[in-house]
């Protein structure tokens, strides 16, 4: 047994490269798994939380939006603990975490809408103070001193005024205060007005004398947000607007169309209704084709005027009316509501645009749309289709006006080289007033109805090398202007050139006689055949004008002039 050898143990390389590619097959599968199951558990946890919040939303008249991260140090309402993501109210601004989600919502009442009791008037509302997370800024409405300063839930904010205080000072003087609605009561309407107003359609009464909760000066806004428009921009508005007048003013225009959203319109005090549209040239057309719909229904004594904060790409109608080209987020809300209660009342010509196809035996009905902006025929009008079609195909890639700005780009310049509109002259004939114009060799014609066109460009006017009368969009003439190609565009757009002024008429007819050619009606393009077009005045929209106050740059630059024209008027008497 001594002298028996024992076996050797020693690994074979075989076995020792089995035992290698063994656990190397070991560590590449769980560093392919492991992200995945973390990915996995990470989607399934937030899955749960949005359908617990979906549950929430079905029994509160809490509006919680979710967010991954608090723009500011924020605390809970509930256990008054530092959260860096929750939960909060897009309608009265309150801020939880995630576990106290359902006690907040149980605990803390939102904006009423409608006050409940008959008793409550407007005179004797009190203030709905919800606790901590005041804005940025805010001072005490007691000893004018900075609120939410401390790092804990600190002070108040009443909801409707939008006036803070410090803990000290509302156990002193402010408990039993009543609200005012604060600097926007003239538009906000207050919740004692609606139940009036449904106590008065309860016993079937006339609420249209219904007195005016804050006198005559009362002018109640409605806020129309198409939450499509611009980059996510529409959806920060639907919450800010809420926050600062009643929720019942504010509509969601993916949700609810406008001539729903405008019916509000009926239980306001006659003529003195405001709106403002949150969205680009198209979406204010739609909402002015819902207020046409009023007219034909008898209800023109409801009908508002018309405000444009303009997001998207095509805003030419908003910079028109003093508006801006865009907006983006640099002014805030609440300065946005103190241009629309500054605003001037003006009135915008509305056109009819009928399009007729040419035969002897067409039975189809002609085309009719309604026109705030330009009608076109050529070169902008085939960009303008280009870039439809491929954003019907891909709409996520288009949410930038850089992207959009550069997919214009791209197809001006593809047509300067391919020309698909030339020779327009001999395609079109075109009557102003029903005198047929000689036309030279364009390969476009524009008729234009505002002072925009093409993202910001005064086409009518020009240079300024020649005087011509500036454009109006209330004097019921269309301005009408030819372009050699898209080069002759873009050198417009730059202040390089100067369009074909045709002139001006009352009443504008266009007959295609041959092939198919881009048209396009307030940036809705399309290919038509051989047809006539005939644009007629068809209206007038009521619309707000805002003029903006003189800039610290130009009094600056106009103090300097001043004092030039004085030190040379000084020499002169030397």
């Amino acid at each position: 047994m001594e002298g028996r050898k024992q076996p050797c143990l020693t690994p074979t390389p075989q076995s020792v490269g089995m035992f290698a590619d063994k656990n190397l097959f070991l560590w590449t599968l769980c560093s392919v798994l492991l992200p995945v199951l973390i990915t996995l558990w990470c989607s399934f946890q937030r899955s749960r939380r949005q359908l617990y919040q979906k549950d929430i939303f079905r029994k509160s008249k809490h509006n919680w939006q979710d967010t991954d991260l608090f723009s500011q140090p924020t605390y809970c309402c509930v256990c008054t603990q530092h959260i860096l993501q929750g939960a909060f109210c897009n309608c009265c601004g309150l801020c939880t975490g995630e576990d106290c989600l359902k006690k907040a919502d149980r605990q803390f009442q939102c904006k009423e809408i409608m006050l409940k009791s008959d008793e409550m008037v407007q005179d004797c509302m009190p203030h709905h103070w919800i606790r901590g997370n005041v804005p940025l800024c805010s001072y005490c409405v007691v000893c004018k001193l900075q609120c939410g300063i401390q790092p804990k839930l600190c002070d108040y904010r009443c909801i409707w005024c939008q006036q803070t205080v410090h803990d000290d000072c509302m156990e002193s003087s402010l408990k039993n205060e009543k609200c005012d609605f604060g600097e926007f009561r003239n538009l906000i309407i207050p919740p004692s007005y609606l139940n009036a107003i449904n106590q008065m359609r309860k016993k079937k009464t006339d609420y249209g004398k219904l007195p005016s909760p804050v006198g005559n000066q009362w002018t109640p806004i409605i806020i129309l947000v198409n939450t499509r428009s611009g980059n996510n921009m529409g959806q920060i508005l639907l919450g800010e607007f809420k926050i600062l007048l009643n929720p019942v003013q504010v509509f969601d225009l993916t949700k609810v169309p406008p001539i729903k959203a405008l019916q509000l319109c009926t239980l306001l005090p006659d003529n003195s209704v405001q709106v403002l549209v949150c969205g680009g040239d198209g979406t204010v057309g739609w909402v002015l084709d819902a207020i046409d719909q009023m007219k034909i229904k008898g209800q023109e004594r409801h009908i508002p005027q018309v405000a444009v904060l303009p997001l998207g790409t095509g805003n030419d109608l908003a910079n028109t009316l003093g508006w801006g080209a865009g907006y983006a987020g640099e002014v805030p809300v609440e300065q946005i509501l103190r241009n629309v209660m500054e605003a001037d009342r003006i009135e915008l010509d509305r056109w009819k645009v009928q399009v007729t196809k040419k035969g002897y035996y067409n039975l189809t009905k002609p085309k009719v749309f309604t026109m705030n902006n330009y009608f076109s025929i050529g070169p902008d009008a085939l960009m303008a289709l280009n870039f439809h079609a491929h954003r019907e195909k891909t709409p996520s890639l288009f949410s930038s006006r850089i992207i959009n700005k550069a997919v214009y780009l791209f197809y001006g310049t593809k047509d300067c080289l391919v020309q698909e509109c030339k020779d327009l002259n001999k395609k079109v004939q075109l009557e102003l007033d029903g005198e047929q114009v000689n036309l030279p060799n364009l390969e476009g014609i524009i008729v234009l109805n505002i002072g925009y066109w093409g993202g910001g460009c005064r086409l009518w006017e020009g240079m300024g090398d020649e005087t011509y009368p500036l454009a109006s969009h209330d004097d019921g003439l269309l301005e009408v202007v030819g372009v050699y190609g898209s080069f002759h565009c873009a050198q417009i757009q730059v202040k390089l050139a100067n369009p074909v002024r045709i002139g001006q008429a009352h009443t504008v007819r266009l007959i295609l006689k041959s092939s198919k050619m881009p048209m396009q009606v307030d940036g809705e393009p399309w290919a038509q055949g051989p047809c006539i077009v005939t644009i007629t005045h068809k209206t007038h929209a009521k619309m707000l004008s805002y003029t903006r106050e003189q800039t610290d740059d130009d009094a600056s630059s106009t103090s300097e002039q001043e004092h030039t024209r004085e030190t040379e008027h000084t020499d002169e008497d030397i």
